[in-house]
């Protein structure tokens, strides 16, 4: 998660997020919340949904994620879960997420 949102600079609610890595909602809700008390992730609600965004503008946290997005990707997942991201992002309307967990009709396709 931090990855993607190093790489995109965009803030994602956490069915954008579980759709793109295709992995459980209360999984990735854990590893949020885990983020967010770590001080990594700042959430801003908006109407049902709760954005999520990488904290900023704190010199340690940068160098942080400078490193992260130089993480090698050798087995082509982070690529894979860059494009899922990427495509979901896209199913906004006016810049928000309108639509929930999709999952299994958008990993489809996602392919």
């Amino acid at each position: 998660m931090i990855r993607l949102l190093t790489t995109t600079g965009e803030e994602a609610c956490l069915c954008e997020f579980v759709d793109s890595l295709l992995e459980p909602e209360y999984k990735l809700s854990r590893h949020i919340k885990i983020l967010k008390s770590s001080g990594l992730l700042t959430a801003r609600k908006d109407g049902r949904w709760v954005y999520h965004r990488l904290v900023e503008k704190i010199p340690h946290l940068e160098s942080i994620y400078e490193t992260i997005s130089l993480l090698p990707d050798a087995d082509g997942y982070f690529k894979k879960d860059l494009s899922n991201f990427k495509k979901r992002i896209r199913l906004r309307e006016d810049g928000r997420c309108q639509v929930g967990i999709l999952s299994g009709s958008f990993s489809e396709k996602a392919k």
